[in-house]
């Protein structure tokens, strides 16, 4: 039995979105697979609290400007030779340049950056000179960095994973909506954010929607893309049809109530949603941008389209639209995919993330 790591998370988005999450369960897993985990944040960051609810310390320092920086780096450098840390993870550039530099004078083992996102980064500072090694959530995002010329050893895909919960025997969600069980819906859970594509799903969509028998059912929040969406529905006369379900918490049961899952997202580090829904049984349509194209098997367990592509959006909706068996047959070639291997599982980002932290560690000490 290998001895626990002691292990310190650091983010400073105050936010809780994809990267806050994926934070969130992995110190969860780590912690559940025997490890000692920390995570430092700022006070007023939703990550604070949720951490502190499931019982993990959670040290806190204002991050911004740079007094906070300054007195910062020996207050997280005095954290660190306290807990004697094995590892410093961290998450975005402030704070990975306020902890990696106080790591670096603490004489941390093993300091390791996580990129989230799915474009180049504008400096390599954050990712080669500060910390020793990086972690990234899909092969796309790793690629963006070997091209930038990071190195190919120092750089490691661990993708993020999803729950995998029972199977809903019956979804409220169209009861809810007044949506008839007869009716194919076609559903979309995201963020209302340009970027994820709400505009164009709608437009592709505009003439499936006129026929009675279809439905599109939009869940997510966010200002003021929500309030533009439902202006953009109201024009079109579609407000019968498109139907906004806000944030939701019972995602297993609203992914139930869908017949084939879709996003026309223009810009997606890894976009696990196609998974989780892919776990739900669902076809998945979606854009190959990012790591999309990792998430699901083209042709397989959904359709990849091109991006801006509306035609092509439009063609792959209605083809599983009006292909009932093509859709089954899908979603349960998704089902399969995602519940037979450990890529999504928090098993899987336990072990991957073990490897990583180990085998990089042995080589620092040689």
């Amino acid at each position: 039995m290998m001895e626990p790591l002691r292990i310190l998370h650091s983010e400073a988005a105050t936010g809780f979105g994809g990267q806050e999450n994926r934070i969130f369960k992995e110190m969860r897993a780590m912690r559940a697979a025997g490890h000692h985990m920390e995570a430092l944040c700022q006070p007023h960051a939703r990550l604070t609290q949720r951490l502190r609810d499931e019982g993990f310390q959670v040290h806190t320092l204002m991050m911004d400007g740079p007094r906070n920086y300054a007195r910062g780096v020996f207050q997280v450098r005095r954290i660190l030779k306290n807990g004697r840390f094995d590892v410093l993870n961290t998450h975005s550039r402030r704070d990975t340049l306020l902890a990696g530099v106080a790591a670096r004078l603490a004489g941390t083992p093993l300091i390791v950056r996580t990129r989230h996102l799915a474009v180049k980064p504008g400096s390599l500072l954050s990712y080669t000179r500060v910390p020793h090694c990086v972690t990234t959530v899909s092969d796309h995002v790793r690629n963006l960095l070997l091209e930038c010329g990071a190195a190919p050893d120092r750089v490691a895909t661990v993708y993020s994973p999803i729950p995998l919960p029972p199977p809903v025997e019956h979804s409220s969600l169209r009861a809810e909506l007044g949506i008839p069980d007869s009716a194919v819906v076609v559903g979309c859970v995201a963020v209302m954010r340009a970027k994820k594509g709400h505009r164009a799903l709608i437009d592709a969509m505009a003439d499936l929607l006129r026929r009675p028998d279809v439905y599109l059912v939009l869940v997510g929040d966010g200002s003021p893309t929500l309030e533009e969406l439902r202006t953009m529905v109201q024009m079109r006369g579609l407000q019968d049809k498109v139907l906004f379900a806000g944030r939701r918490t019972d995602i297993p049961n609203v992914l139930a109530g869908f017949d084939l899952f879709a996003l026309a997202t223009e810009q997606e580090a890894s976009g696990t949603v196609f998974v989780e829904a892919a776990a739900a049984g669902l076809p998945v349509v979606g854009t190959d941008v990012g790591g999309v194209s990792e998430m699901l098997q083209d042709g397989v367990t959904g359709v990849l389209v091109p991006l801006h592509d509306q035609t092509a959006l439009a063609d792959a909706i209605r083809m599983l639209v009006d292909d009932p068996e093509r859709r089954r047959a899908m979603g349960r070639a998704g089902m399969k995919a995602v519940r037979e291997s450990d890529r999504f599982t928090l098993e899987g980002l336990v072990r991957r993330t073990e490897r990583c932290y180990r085998g990089w560690l042995q080589e620092r000490v040689r």
